[in-house]
């Protein structure tokens, strides 16, 4: 696996900005955020290098200071299906060091990703000092439940419209009165179409399709959503 680049000393203050960054993480009282602080360590990766591989043991948790990353499960004739995507006060790898298993996503950087690591041992050893702590990393690990939840219900119950349609408002920013979706350099529709079970042409016909009916406007750094109602409609489906 790619080794992470170099780590510069490290500015605890930084991470006690990421790890309060984080909503499940936000408000645990001084004594129990100054302890995990002192163990996380900063790790900063380039567009498109492997943070964790599927298999691996679960060995560390990330919190995500800053940038894109994607998680991907791979199926043994090769297929992806692309499980997560975290950014800017996000965390993974929970699932794996508190059950003493192997990563269940291959995780990669879309961007330049800066985030703050921590040992599985160590974070498992002060979540028993500290109740607060150990509750914080169970409404994570709730949270990504939940989350795996919905994943399931959108690949088995709806339609590569209807899970477009539901993700794009997931996703969409308000912006003077207007909703839009953002298009990063790294959203092709190869990524869109891993990303929601599909291939590019389905995809392609199900984002066309949604325009020429007004729903969307496509340009080339955004999705404009020009009705949000019956984008709304069409997630249901």
């Amino acid at each position: 696996m790619p080794t992470p680049t170099l780590p510069i000393t490290p500015d605890f203050s930084t991470a006690k900005q990421a790890l309060t960054a984080t909503r499940q993480f936000s408000a645990l009282p001084a004594e129990a955020a100054e302890a995990l602080v002192r163990q996380m360590i900063q790790r900063n990766y380039d567009s498109g290098q492997i943070i964790c591989l599927e298999g691996e043991p679960g060995e560390h948790v990330w919190f995500v200071e800053k940038g894109w990353v994607k998680g991907v499960r791979t199926a043994s004739d090769g297929r992806e299906q692309a499980a997560l995507f975290l950014h800017d006060g996000d965390t993974f790898g929970a699932e794996a060091v508190f059950s003493r298993s192997a990563y269940p996503v291959t995780v990669t950087a879309l961007e330049k990703v800066h985030a703050w690591a921590v040992q599985g041992p160590t974070l498992i050893s002060l979540a028993e000092r500290y109740p607060a702590l150990a509750l914080a990393c169970l409404e994570q690990l709730s949270a990504r439940v939940m989350y795996y939840v919905q994943l399931v219900e959108d690949l088995g119950l709806r339609s590569v419209q209807a899970r477009m349609a539901h993700t794009l408002l997931n996703y969409a920013e308000l912006r003077e009165g207007q909703l839009i979706i953002p298009r990063r350099q790294w959203t092709t529709l190869d990524e869109m179409a891993t990303r929601l079970g599909t291939v590019r042409d389905v995809l392609s016909r199900a984002l066309k399709a949604l325009e020429s009916e007004g729903i969307l406007r496509l340009e080339r750094n955004q999705i404009v959503v020009l009705d949000p109602k019956k984008l709304l409609e069409r997630g249901k489906v």
